[in-house]
């Protein structure tokens, strides 16, 4: 399991190092060979970042955004001000290495998305 984490952490660092931001890093969006390593996949909600490695993508809510974000997956500071960074992919990758160490568990299972 560690080593499938290392190959995720490993692709998610690569993304940050080309000045991208995920936003929709879960263990739903990681692709498994049969040799257990691990791809990032799906792309839909990711962006470019600025060349400054601290620079943010901010989301837009209504027409020209959809406003629809992985609730449980996504960092408390990405939901309340729809900034996303390097730093909000570390948060959701925290939340993927609590799915695969518990074998698939849904985050927050006990909680709505409106409790989360």
């Amino acid at each position: 399991l560690v080593g499938m984490l290392r190959g995720i952490g490993s692709g998610m660092k690569y993304l940050s190092d080309m000045s991208y931001v995920h936003r929709d890093l879960a263990a739903r969006n990681i692709l498994v060979n049969s040799n257990l390593v691990c791809k990032v996949s799906d792309f839909g909600m990711s962006r470019v970042l600025e060349d400054d490695p601290e620079a943010a993508y901010t989301t837009r809510v209504g027409r020209e955004g959809n406003g629809h974000i992985p609730i449980r997956w996504t960092a408390p500071e990405a939901i309340a001000y729809r900034k996303f960074t390097s730093a909000s992919d570390v948060w959701s990758y925290g939340i993927v290495m609590w799915e695969v160490m518990s074998y698939g568990e849904r985050p927050y299972w006990d909680m709505s998305n409106q409790d989360v």
